[in-house]
């Protein structure tokens, strides 16, 4: 009733690393996807439990997780998962080794990317959803 079928859900910014400098970092994200427009929210549960985080983000229907540890850190990177996709390519792979060699629907782009990429998954998806509903 309140028209809210168009509302996605936020985009998951999760947590590998739970000291300040970190998790600064993470809230900086979210600042600047909020910024830009893109509804955000960071990871609040234990940040130690990865697979937890992608199964909230699940929960919540979040259509992509950003993803950076210190690797992609250091190399000035950040992986981006494509939630949505994801999903729709996980139901086609029927083995466990040949999921962990795809990484269906993920990306790793330079961090000065992260708005762009996020912002064109996004407008992907939304075509992909109107394409759906036949509109």
């Amino acid at each position: 009733k309140l028209g809210t079928a168009d509302v996605v859900a936020p985009v998951l910014v999760t947590v590998m690393d739970g000291d300040v400098a970190a998790l600064g970092r993470y809230q900086k994200m979210v600042q600047d996807l909020r910024e830009a427009g893109i509804r955000a929210e960071m990871y609040q549960g234990n940040w130690k439990k990865f697979g937890n985080q992608l199964k909230y983000a699940d929960r919540r229907g979040c259509p992509i997780a950003i993803i950076q540890g210190s690797d992609e850190r250091d190399a000035g990177e950040i992986q981006i998962k494509d939630l949505i996709e994801g999903k729709r390519l996980s139901e086609e792979i029927t083995d466990n080794i040949t999921w962990r060699e795809s990484r269906p629907a993920q990306v790793t782009v330079k961090e000065a990317d992260l708005l762009e990429t996020v912002r064109g998954i996004l407008e992907s998806q939304a075509d992909d959803r109107r394409r759906q509903n036949g509109a």
